[in-house]
């Protein structure tokens, strides 16, 4: 379900904001803004488990529990992507976050998608939800991590950042072009 998107390069990679949902993007990796016991309760990983199957859950949780600043990937069960990479954002279900902790499991999700070998992956707002952070401050943190990424060479070639709602998705379209415009 795709209800608006728009469309940003940079050096060579596709940039796309999306307005829908995650579970159904086309990508071959998602990001579930997971706690270090990646156990996955409500939020994205709530969703991600509805729709893909408790098998992902049952598989993130036997490779944890790993610090913020470390990611793991699993299968995706019933989704469409291939991987679902469970990058830390909080230490506890239900715990706060940080920005320091979104930059750390944006870095975290991009080195495991390059071990992956992968060409696109999908971001959710991290942090923002139970996390408790504001959408566009989240959105900027994780778009200079993405900008620095994609300009020290990636084999990504689009990266999605998902907003599930009208309002956060204005937030994330001008998060990303606000760091898109800095020099």
């Amino acid at each position: 379900m795709k209800v608006r998107s728009t469309s940003f390069e940079l050096s060579g990679v596709k940039i796309e904001v999306v307005q829908g949902d995650i579970t159904e993007i086309d990508a071959d990796a998602i990001v579930n803004p997971a706690n270090t016991h990646l156990i996955m309760g409500g939020g994205v990983a709530g969703a991600i488990k509805r729709k893909g199957g408790r098998e992902i859950e049952e598989e993130a949780v036997k490779k944890g529990p790993i610090p913020i600043g470390d990611a793991v990937f699993t299968s995706a069960g019933r989704l469409s992507c291939r991987y679902v990479i469970h990058a830390p954002t909080v230490e506890e279900p239900g715990g706060s976050s940080s920005l320091e902790n979104v930059a750390r499991a944006a870095r975290a999700a991009l080195r495991t998608a390059e071990s992956l070998k992968i060409s696109s992956i999908a971001f959710p707002g991290m942090g923002t939800g139970v996390g408790g952070l504001d959408v566009r401050s989240a959105v900027v943190t994780m778009m200079r991590e993405v900008k620095k990424h994609v300009l020290g060479g990636t084999a990504l070639k689009k990266i999605f950042f998902v907003a599930f709602r009208s309002d956060d998705y204005v937030e994330f379209v001008k998060g990303v072009g606000e760091i898109l415009a800095e020099p």
